[in-house]
């Protein structure tokens, strides 16, 4: 809900931070639409937030879908089962989207790569 608000700031100029940071985490709690950040997110070895390269793609009309990747390079383990889209890249910030979906296990010297798209309808 908060991320609906963000995005009509960003339109109108009242806000100008774009949402180019990802995160990931190990909760497991369903994505909601009231969520105001992970469940638990990762903060240490490698999985921690990051800013992620952004880009514009076509999915219905040219150009209708942002979307955003990022790989984590792990030096310790997580079963990760959760990411999303924040608009800063440290900590605290202004949730866009999240996504909870089964555990993929990573170990040190793992990398892990996140496609997020966000559609435009």
């Amino acid at each position: 809900t908060r991320g609906k608000r963000k995005i009509a700031e960003l339109i109108g100029g009242i806000d100008t931070t774009p949402v180019i940071a990802m995160a990931l985490g190990t909760g497991a709690t369903a994505a909601a639409a009231g969520d105001t950040a992970l469940q638990t997110e990762i903060t240490t070895n490698g999985g921690q937030r990051g800013s992620s390269t952004i880009s514009n793609q076509t999915t219905t009309t040219t150009g209708d879908t942002m979307q955003s990747q990022k790989t984590f390079s792990f030096t310790g383990t997580f079963a990760v089962t959760e990411e999303g889209l924040i608009d800063n890249a440290s900590s605290g910030g202004i949730l866009l989207a999240r996504q909870v979906f089964s555990a993929i296990n990573v170990a040190n010297g793992d990398s892990l790569q996140i496609t997020h798209k966000v559609q435009v309808t």
